[in-house]
């Protein structure tokens, strides 16, 4: 092949209009992500991006929005312990997921403002 993948650079999560109040909130605030300036030609479009490690997260307005709760982006973490503890401190529902254990993953899943679903594993 005359071509190679690199990588991921960011993932797009659909939310409504309106969204950025508490997409910045549960982002920004509760998982601690940079907001990331968007590019002027994309600003009229509404969203906000984060950035998530070595990759983006994308939070885009999406018309007639309907939550991703199958489809989902997987986020790895370092102490996954001390994120579930910092979320739960804060009130957020996380449900925890043993199906992967016996390869040494552990994970959780929990959804986003928006109701779209987000794994975290380590």
């Amino acid at each position: 092949m005359s071509f190679s993948f690199i990588g991921i650079d960011h993932v797009q999560l659909a939310a409504p209009e309106g969204c950025e109040p508490a997409a910045r909130e549960f982002f920004g605030t509760m998982l601690g992500w940079p907001e990331i300036p968007k590019p002027e030609p994309l600003l009229q479009r509404g969203g906000a991006w984060f950035q998530c490690g070595a990759q983006q997260v994308h939070v885009g307005v999406q018309r007639d929005f309907v939550p991703a709760t199958k489809a989902h982006p997987a986020f790895i973490v370092s102490s996954l312990d001390g994120l579930i503890r910092h979320l739960e401190g804060r009130g957020i529902a996380i449900t925890l997921d043993d199906a992967r254990d016996t390869e040494g993953v552990r994970r959780f899943f929990l959804n986003d403002p928006f109701g779209n679903r987000l794994e975290f594993m380590e």
